[in-house]
């Protein structure tokens, strides 16, 4: 907020390894919604969580975190069309995934809650075949069914992150990769959001553990107080 930002991402990963979680709901969703208050109560920017897969199999309990969520000031919420079992993170097919989201979203209207969502799709996360054939299909589905956004983290190739933007009029949004282009031209192709993922955090993690190497290497804390 302080660096001009314009909203607040939770990342799914980012906050069950600060809470000694593997990433894939694995902790539990009073555990998520615990910081997410924390964070609420912290900014005055528009914040979207992380949902994962929704935390449950079941709609109206996927519906009633939302509405838990909704509840502590929360805009918006990412669903993702993967699921993590025994480790494995699994595509589910798009037209199951489409009647979960058509189901949630009868929901959410018949409880009268207005939540944005972001629809993640892992077709390029996990490399399948046919990747832009396959996301293109599945974006029209999730469209209909009723996402108001879609997020395609893992693609990078300007060409094809335009053609999905023409394809649909839902705003599409992309994550933070090593390749990923430059904000300018991601924003020419018709991009409207950029996700940092949990790259930042593990960025963040990996400058403390250097300076707990530098702590116990120099015996002494000079590296805490440096300028550098």
């Amino acid at each position: 907020e302080k660096n001009g930002y314009q909203a607040i991402g939770t990342s799914s990963a980012a906050i069950a390894s600060l809470m000694g979680y593997p990433d894939g709901e694995q902790m539990l969703f009073e555990e998520l919604l615990f910081i997410v208050r924390r964070i609420a109560n912290h900014t005055t920017l528009p914040l979207t969580v992380d949902l994962e897969a929704g935390y449950s199999r079941e709609v109206n309990q996927i519906a009633g975190h939302i509405s838990a969520l909704s509840a502590l000031g929360v805009q918006g919420i990412n669903i993702e069309d993967s699921l993590v079992e025994k480790g494995e993170r699994k595509l589910l097919t798009a037209t199951d995934f489409a009647q979960v989201l058509r189901s949630l979203r009868k929901s959410l209207e018949e409880q009268e809650q207005e939540v944005f969502i972001n629809v993640r799709t892992d077709t390029y996360l996990l490399c399948t075949e046919n990747q832009l054939a396959e996301t293109l299909k599945r974006i029209k589905l999730y469209e209909s069914a009723g996402a108001d956004g879609i997020f395609i983290p893992g693609i990078t190739a300007l060409k094809e992150i335009k053609q999905l933007c023409q394809a649909t009029v839902l705003p599409i949004n992309v994550m933070c990769m090593p390749e990923l282009p430059a904000f300018e031209q991601l924003n020419k192709v018709g991009v409207k959001r950029i996700s940092m993922g949990n790259f930042i955090f593990d960025k963040i993690y990996q400058s403390y553990d250097k300076i707990l190497s530098e702590i116990k290497q120099d015996k002494s804390f000079k590296t805490v107080f440096s300028c550098q």
